[in-house]
């Protein structure tokens, strides 16, 4: 054997030194990975669930609400709430099934937007939030893979 060609030869390294799965790590993706991602499952559904249901509640409760009440503008403003957390709440559900980085993005994107409907919020905060909300969607629509341009 010659030294001008290393892929003859045989190599003494071991299988973790040349990028080979040990037995440990075989062990930790088939069964610890397979049990992470069957818990990330099973609360998502959870998640998905008490979504459906706080949809059903919005349905039922709220929206009768903007009728009932002497001041319209509270009850929109507790449904938009009770909206945009269940579309927190669905958008985590899934991530949690998908893993997908667009899916954390959306995730950031409606809790800022939840933040931003608050009656109580400053200027600088609704100025900081818009500013937040356009670089998230920018980086969302540009620059995450998966997307035509």
């Amino acid at each position: 054997m010659t030294l001008d060609n290393p892929l003859n030869e045989k190599s003494d390294k071991s299988d973790a030194r040349s990028g080979g799965e040990t037995p440990p790590e075989r062990f930790l993706d088939r069964y610890v990975g397979n049990a992470i991602h069957l818990f990330l499952s099973f609360l998502a559904i959870l998640i998905m669930i008490a979504a459906l249901i706080a949809s059903i509640e919005i349905i039922i409760r709220d929206f009768p609400q903007l009728w009932r009440q002497a001041s319209e503008y509270d009850a929109l403003y507790q449904i938009i709430q009770n909206i945009l957390l269940v579309a927190i709440a669905a958008e985590l559900s899934l991530l949690f099934l998908f893993h997908r980085t667009s899916a954390a993005f959306e995730v950031l994107i409606f809790i800022i937007a939840r933040k931003m409907v608050a009656p109580a919020i400053s200027g600088l905060e609704l100025m900081m939030g818009v500013a937040a909300l356009a670089g998230l969607v920018i980086v969302r629509f540009y620059y995450l893979p998966g997307r035509e341009k």
